[in-house]
């Protein structure tokens, strides 16, 4: 085997790339890894996921020590916040987690190539550098290029104030007043981060709810939760147009016939992502597109390509980093013969604002919208002794089985460390757990996860805790 042919080549070095790559040397596989950026980790580790959540746990503590921290007895006096030292340390996390990515690919004897991969067909790769270009060919190819910032064309990004997640992870200085378009993930996030700071935000979201991916309960109450820490919300708000003048935007909103301004200095546009396949060479080389712009794939990943696969954000599916990770090893597992899948039913989302929002499976509203008979049960985390004792009673737990069989169907939850809990309701579903599995495991006490057992104990209307 010459220099430049591999067993396994990956263009793309985000969670869905790097993972399939290290994963492919694991399994003996000599591999390549192509990345066009200068770091590894694409956008979740560069310029999404991590450095949001860094801001998110700053200004959380931030917000804590200003609005709350006398409740505990903690008097704190002449309280700032210094915006450089906060980007400082969320740069730190970041570069941590590139040196770290970038050592296990080496050390796993990965060979990485930096520049643009582009499919020239028969297994070549051809990698567009910054002053040359090269091929290596492989006899497996995964396609990892994530996905880009979805735009509106009546709102182009200049990148100073009409601006993607990218620059609002950056801002400078505090937004005095900052309109957020799209009330999803990262709207809420970023809004909650310069709010917490000082900023004015307004989200506008053109569906009749922000996030509305969960249950419309679980959404109306995230919307109250977030007005009250002073953001304004409007629903069902189409963004039409912005003027600027003097450096400030004007932007023009129809809500319910009505035509309404609102000024801003920075508008951030966060209305989702789209698959990332500009300059692969997929029209050249025959790869089928969807007509969202993903790649086909069957249920092993394969493209119609002979020996080309793709993963991640650029085939169908929720764009999220976790996804892309499993999908990764998946990949490489079937490459090197043996057996691997995905369950889809069971990719977990999060929202991670104060509190956190997660779900994994179906909701109470999607079930009923398929047609599933289902019995529900929630548990209010006011009535949860840690979330008392911590000052969080924000929010509930909710579980959705299956009427007939008790099938654990979806969770969903609203509150503190709504992340970390929700992975017990991901693991229940991995192995088909019922409402009443949930119900008998045993949870420590007191802690914020006996809500998913009380949550549980409902459905058949057996909640100890609450009536």
């Amino acid at each position: 085997m010459s220099e430049n042919t591999f067993d396994f080549a990956v263009i793309g070095g985000g969670p869905g790339g790097y993972v399939a790559a290290i994963k492919g040397a694991q399994l003996g596989l000599k591999t390549a890894l192509v990345e066009k950026s200068a770091h590894l980790g694409g956008t979740c580790l560069n310029v999404g996921c991590i450095p949001s959540k860094a801001l998110l746990h700053s200004t959380e503590l931030y917000q804590f020590t200003a609005k709350e921290s006398q409740l505990h007895g903690i008097e704190c006096k002449g309280l700032s916040m210094n915006l450089a030292t906060l980007m400082k340390r969320k740069e730190a996390v970041v570069s941590r987690l590139r040196m770290g990515i970038r050592s296990l690919v080496e050390k796993r004897g990965i060979t990485i190539f930096a520049g643009l991969g582009r499919l020239l067909g028969d297994g070549v790769v051809e990698i567009e550098g910054a002053s040359e270009s090269s091929r290596i060919k492989a006899e497996n190819i995964v396609v990892a290029t994530g996905s880009s910032t979805a735009s509106l064309p009546f709102l182009p990004f200049d990148g100073d104030q009409i601006v993607t997640s990218d620059e609002a992870i950056a801002f400078t200085e505090v937004p005095e007043n900052l309109v957020v378009v799209g009330g999803g993930a990262i709207g809420l996030e970023l809004g909650s981060v310069w709010s917490r700071l000082g900023s004015a935000v307004t989200i506008l979201e053109f569906l009749p709810r922000i996030a509305p991916t969960f249950d419309s309960e679980i959404s109306r109450l995230a919307e109250r939760l977030f007005k009250r820490q002073g953001m304004k919300i409007e629903t069902g708000a189409r963004v039409t147009g912005v003027e600027k003048a003097d450096s400030i935007l004007r932007v023009a909103v129809e809500k319910k016939g009505k035509e309404l301004t609102y000024t801003a200095d920075k508008m951030l546009v966060a209305v989702g992502r789209v698959p990332h396949t500009e300059g692969l060479g997929a029209k050249e080389v025959g790869l089928l597109l969807d007509d969202q712009g993903r790649i086909e794939i069957d249920s092993n990943f394969h493209t119609n390509l002979p020996g080309v696969y793709a993963i991640g954000d650029v085939v169908k599916g929720p764009m999220l980093a976790h996804k892309a990770e499993e999908e990764g090893a998946a990949v490489a597992e079937l490459v090197a013969g043996n057996s691997a899948c995905v369950n889809t039913n069971v990719i977990p989302n999060v929202v991670y604002t104060e509190p956190e929002i997660a779900s994994v499976g179906l909701g109470e509203d999607e079930a009923k919208q398929r047609g599933i008979a289902v019995r529900t049960g929630r548990f209010p985390l006011a009535a949860n002794g840690r979330a008392i004792a911590a000052g969080s009673t924000d929010g509930l737990v909710k579980v959705v089985a299956e009427a007939q069989s008790d099938r654990l169907l979806g969770v969903q939850i609203i509150g503190k460390s709504a992340s970390e809990l929700i992975a017990a309701g991901v693991a229940h579903m991995e192995y088909c757990g019922s409402a009443e599995d949930m119900a008998r495991t045993i949870h420590a006490h007191p802690t914020l996860s006996e809500s998913l057992k009380e949550a549980a104990l409902s459905v058949a209307g057996a909640s100890i805790h609450s009536l």
